[in-house]
């Protein structure tokens, strides 16, 4: 089974044309219907971060748990938060705090010495939401890795064989939100065991629009 980048468009520029304008922007999301998949299988289940060739139009904020020296790199960096070693314990403590923490950030990072604190005191939040901490070394270049990250959309199959992602945004360039959804499909085709083969079904749409199915041949 393959996909064009010009069917790829073409389901795109049509879930623009046929959404309502809105006093916002609209994200463009992707919906991926599996089969042949048995998802009580761990090795079934995808957990991945997938960096894109462009950014989907929307600000991806990212977190940083940090000590000593990276805490002032993550800063300089741009990181859009840094929480320190000494106030992971306090935020995990409050479960409406943690919550919110876990929904405003996309993606958060952590040192690797840091990992055990957080997993203790916020694993119980950010785990379910697929959002556990990339371990990093201190003296990594957290500058890329908040730039990459940015770039990136995770995936994930639980309970349903079913992915959705953000891939664009209503503004963006259709040629790019394509090759952003193309960006994805590669991904896939390598992390499942029949490839494009597992694939049932994908379809695009705006935010309050309603899906244009991409058509993906035999």
């Amino acid at each position: 089974m393959s996909v064009l980048i010009e069917t790829i468009a073409k389901a795109i520029n049509e879930a623009t044309r046929i959404s309502k304008r809105r006093k916002f922007v609209q994200s463009i999301d992707l919906i991926i219907n599996l089969r042949d998949i048995d998802l009580r299988k761990p090795e079934n289940r995808i957990d991945e971060i997938i960096e894109l060739p462009h950014p989907a139009g929307r600000g991806v904020k990212v977190c940083v748990f940090a000590s000593g020296a990276l805490v002032s790199k993550a800063r300089e960096a741009g990181a859009d938060r840094v929480i320190e070693k000494d106030n992971i314990s306090r935020l995990g403590a409050d479960k409406k705090v943690a919550k919110k923490l876990a929904k405003e950030f996309d993606f958060f990072v952590a040192e690797g010495s840091l990992m055990p604190l957080v997993g203790k005191h916020l694993g119980s939040v950010l785990g379910p939401r697929g959002k556990m901490p990339m371990p990093v070394p201190p003296t990594v270049d957290i500058k890329s890795i908040a730039e990459r990250l940015r770039r990136s959309v995770r995936i994930r199959v639980r309970g349903q064989p079913v992915i959705q992602c953000r891939i664009g945004s209503e503004e963006m360039d259709g040629a790019k939100v394509a090759e952003n959804v193309k960006a994805v499909f590669s991904k896939l085709e390598g992390r499942l065991a029949k490839g494009m083969g597992n694939i049932e079904r994908a379809f695009v749409k705006c935010t309050m629009g309603s899906p244009v199915e991409i058509e993906i041949k035999p």
